[in-house]
């Protein structure tokens, strides 16, 4: 609290506002290269209290993970590194080095109390090698010649463990990679065969015009730019002379994707919410950094600044660290609900990874260029076939239609992978409950679609089957048995307007329920939006003072509802309202067509839905009335 402020003037901030304050970031105006050391700087002093006695354990909490404590504690130590190590190569004097070789010193040594274990296959502390690869390549003068020469052979010893071990197929290979370069730039041993293997078969991710897939289930989400891209620009910049096709490859491709990755930021700063891993926040914005680390001017210079800084300064007001200033496990505020198996304690300080500009010269093209303002930045409706995404920027938001992927390895799949549409203004709701008919609020499947056969136990579009493009639209399938499949095709139809078509093929009668964004009702009381709610048949509608959001039956006469979401299910906001449809359909095949309005303003009277001419031919080709 301000000193001399009075408690009730206090009190009369929104709650949201006051936790603000915490965040390290806050008042920040995150600007200039010192604004930036300065952030870091303010991230890494909270956690001072917590370092175990020989420096190589941080406990920030009793929650856990998946994995042991040892690996928890580690990785807590650990991933600061992605914010300090850059601090330091750029010149700042950080006078908290000697903390760090100490705790690699122990961290590394198996007759050290502080000992963190010796890696397994598919061990978290191989995924937590990376922090320390990146420390020998960028600053070897600070975390690695103070070690002792005894020290320094544990640690080689150590760190080529991960020759050895099994690694998922994923981006986890690129932590193969990064180690052995970094003891490569330390003049210690590594393996060029084993380097050369991994980024072989990370060739084997791409699937073109920038666009990777990650792991078995082929994911395109946030893994692409702030890890693939990300490490395949680290590799470009330190290992173009051992491998000088890949170091192209890498650039070149960063080079495309930026054209489309512009449209995740809208012109505040927010990116779109999608996917896993999201508790590691501005993590989002990693890949602007890393081109500029690169030197990659992938967009100009005065681009690439803005979209990084301005996404920073929207996290520097969002409450995502507790009373000490220790980030949360959460989106938007803190939240375990959408967390996943893998997140402890430290897990949300790879959201430093956007900080990697901080290891850039003063007199960087980066830092010289005047920030571009958001209104320069591209509009308009991006097709992003490789992806099977179409993305568009609007006032205050940017949106992602997809048909969906099959997220079946992570917690809340249903809500990261297949709803129609991702909203860096609204964001999405996972849920938290089974659906039940009388507990639509417990589901909170905003902007989604939900089934029942018996109108009792409900089934949330989850496993996407099938999915591409399909007629210039995007298109997904969902089919949970034998019994049920839901063909959906999706595009934009107009300004705050997007269409879904849905084939439903049932051999079973169906109770559906389809779903707008969620807006947010928090810190208001219950009749601050009366007037603003809307349902009827065929539609429903809520206007704010600052979101409106619509859903509309464009085929038949569904019932139009008004759902209050159970608090602390959507990441962005702790209480949200969402519109649905609700309807019945006999066994057999059927079309709906559904137009979800949403923008960033309060309206009355919407637009008119401008339906796209594919849209209009295929509902004409099967018999669907608009």
């Amino acid at each position: 609290m301000v000193s001399g402020q009075s408690f009730s003037q206090w009190d009369r901030q929104p709650l949201v506002r006051r936790m603000a304050d915490c965040n390290p970031m806050a008042g920040n105006p995150l600007k200039t290269k010192e604004d930036l050391q300065a952030a870091v700087t303010v991230f890494h002093a909270p956690l001072v209290p917590w370092y175990s006695p020989g420096n190589a354990r941080l406990r920030l909490s009793a929650g856990s993970a998946h994995y042991d404590d040892d690996a928890a504690e580690m990785e807590a130590f650990v991933r600061p590194l992605w914010g300090i190590v850059p601090l330091v190569a750029g010149g700042f004097n950080f006078e908290d080095c000697r903390r760090f070789v100490e705790g690699f010193s122990h961290g590394m040594d198996v007759n050290h109390e502080e000992f963190w274990g010796e890696p397994g296959d598919f061990d978290q502390r191989l995924v937590e090698t990376a922090g320390i690869a990146l420390a020998l390549l960028l600053a070897p003068e600070c975390f690695w010649r103070p070690m002792s020469e005894p020290a320094k052979d544990k640690a080689e010893r150590w760190l080529l463990m991960i020759n050895e071990r099994e690694v998922p197929d994923n981006n986890w290979l690129f932590f193969r990679v990064l180690v052995n370069l970094g003891l490569r730039n330390v003049g210690r041993q590594w393996s060029e065969e084993a380097v050369r293997a991994a980024l072989e078969r990370i060739e084997t991710y791409y699937l073109g015009d920038g666009y990777y897939r990650d792991g078995k289930w082929g994911h395109r989400d946030y893994y692409l730019p702030m890890a693939l891209h990300f490490y395949g620009l680290v590799v470009a910049k330190y290992a173009g002379d051992v491998f000088p096709e890949h170091a192209a490859r890498y650039r070149e491709r960063a080079r495309i994707y930026a054209q489309d990755f512009q449209h995740w930021f809208a012109d505040d700063g927010a990116a779109v919410p999608h996917g896993r891993s999201l508790t590691y926040r501005f993590a989002e914005g990693a890949f602007w950094a890393a081109c500029a680390f690169a030197d990659e001017e992938v967009l100009p210079w005065g681009r690439i600044k803005g979209l990084l800084l301005r996404h920073l300064r929207w996290w520097s007001k969002m409450p995502i660290a507790d009373r000490d200033g220790v980030l949360t496990i959460g989106y938007a505020y803190p939240n375990l609900l959408m967390s996943e198996s893998y997140n402890a304690p430290g897990s949300p300080y790879w959201a430093l990874k956007s900080f990697l500009v901080l290891a850039l010269e003063d007199d960087h093209p980066f830092w010289t260029a005047e920030e571009e303002p958001p209104e320069a930045l591209p509009g308009g409706r991006v097709f992003s076939p490789a992806a099977s995404f179409i993305l568009r920027r609007a006032p205050g938001d940017a949106v992602m239609l997809t048909g969906g992927q099959d997220g079946r390895e992570h917690r809340a799949h249903d809500a990261k992978y297949a709803r129609f549409a991702y909203s860096s203004a609204f964001g999405f709701s996972v849920k938290a409950d089974v659906t039940l008919p009388d507990h639509p609020d417990r589901s909170a499947v905003d902007c989604g679609l939900a089934v029942s056969r018996d109108g009792l136990s409900y089934l949330s579009r989850a496993v996407i089957t099938e999915e591409g493009v399909d007629r210039g639209m995007v298109w997904g399938a969902w089919q949970p048995d034998d019994r049920l499949r839901i063909d959906s095709w999706l595009d934009f139809a107009g300004e705050g307007w997007h269409v879904r078509v849905h084939r439903i093929r049932t051999e079973d009668r169906l109770f559906v329920s389809e779903s707008g964004f969620a807006v947010d009702r928090t810190g208001e009381r219950e009749p601050a939006f009366a007037g603003g709610l809307s349902a009827a048949a065929g539609r429903a509608r809520i206007a704010t003072p600052t979101h409106t959001t619509a859903i509309v039956d464009l085929s038949g006469t569904r019932a139009g509802e008004i759902i209050r979401a159970a608090p602390n299910t959507n990441i962005r906001f702790p209480r949200t309202l969402f519109p649905r449809l609700f309807g019945e359909l006999p066994a057999g095949e059927h079309f709906l067509a559904t137009a979800v309005f949403g923008v960033t303003k309060s309206m009355e009277a919407l637009p008119p839905v401008d339906l796209p001419e594919a849209v209009k031919a295929f509902c004409a080709e099967n018999g669907v009335t608009i």
